[in-house]
């Protein structure tokens, strides 16, 4: 069926950034190129609309953009700049999204996928093999730099350059509902991680203004707190009173403290809020919610586990005792 100019035009209106216009035309490498950077970050959807009319002809066999001088496409200084920003943007987005992966492996796959994408726009493609090995390669030698990420996208941008060519024509496309299969699925693929990062950094987000509430309640009780400890410590208040409230201050070890410290409990708290503390923090502090921070989260844990074995070992066994 023909494609219509107008329809084109309508769908670059309406959701040119997600590459609408390009999944009317069958050019889908471009549509998902797109769909992953918004429209080229906004200034290829607007370079699109001077393009519209001869990709519509070449999709319509009545004409081919720019034509294919050779067996070689030639140099494109625009397309390769694109191949270097992309190949970054996927780096950079691999970094964020995978942090359990190791670098070495995720960044230069991301980069290269990245800069195949760009390559296979329009009439051209590369060898895969060579792009892919370009960047694992430059990623070796470049391991541990701050911006090791820029020049794995720039050898693998020249490799992609380097074994550039046209692709064969009348070659039969796909039914529509494949097409969009297809290109959800490579949307999904690059969405998820990201997707999962941000739900982790909002749980950390979350714990903490759970504790909010109780960090506030200790704030308004530390004034009542004070008086209360100046009151035995000036003899006003009685050693039953203290009792009541577990062991005097100046018969608690500082491992004792330091253990109600972790747990934000005032010294003598009651077992019970020992015990709530710890399962609370605990959940915050877990390593699986905190993979974004995990060192400070694993030393916290250990923290708390070894506050509450001091805390409740001892009660316990005064417990088990009476």
């Amino acid at each position: 069926m023909a494609k219509r100019l107008l329809v084109a035009y309508g769908l670059w209106a309406l959701g040119g950034p997600l590459g609408l216009h390009h999944v009317y035309l069958g050019r889908d490498s471009h549509a998902l190129l797109w769909m992953l950077t918004l429209g080229g970050f906004g200034a290829g959807w607007l370079w699109d609309f001077w393009h519209i009319p001869c990709w519509v002809a070449a999709t319509n066999g009545t004409g081919v953009p720019g034509g294919r001088g050779g067996t070689v496409p030639g140099l494109s200084p625009l397309r390769l700049a694109g191949q270097v920003t992309v190949g970054l943007y996927f780096g950079l987005a691999a970094a964020l999204g995978l942090p359990w992966v190791p670098a070495v492996l995720a960044q230069p796959l991301a980069v290269g996928l990245g800069v195949l994408l760009v390559s296979s726009v329009g009439d051209q493609t590369a060898e895969a093999g060579g792009v892919l090995a370009a960047a694992f390669l430059a990623s070796l030698l470049f391991q541990g730099w701050v911006l090791g990420v820029l020049p794995v996208s720039l050898a693998a941008s020249a490799a992609a350059q380097r074994h550039r060519r046209y692709k064969p024509r009348g070659t039969l496309q796909p039914r529509l509902a494949a097409r969009l299969y297809h290109l959800g699925l490579a949307c999904l693929a690059f969405a998820a991680p990201l997707a999962c990062r941000a739900l982790c950094g909002a749980a950390g987000v979350l714990g903490t203004l759970l504790a909010l509430p109780r960090a506030a309640a200790e704030l308004l009780l530390l004034p009542l707190r004070a008086g209360w400890l100046l009151a035995e410590i000036l003899g006003f208040a009685g050693g039953s009173a203290s009792q009541e409230h577990g062991f005097r201050a100046s018969s608690w070890s500082e491992r004792q403290q330091r253990a109600y410290e972790v747990l934000g409990l005032p010294a003598g708290a009651s077992a019970e809020d020992v015990h709530q503390s710890y399962r609370e923090l605990v959940k915050v502090w877990h390593p699986d919610h905190n993979r974004h921070r995990a060192e400070e989260a694993e030393r916290r844990f250990i923290e708390l586990q070894e506050a509450y074995k001091e805390l409740a070992g001892p009660r316990r066994a005064m417990a088990a005792a009476a």
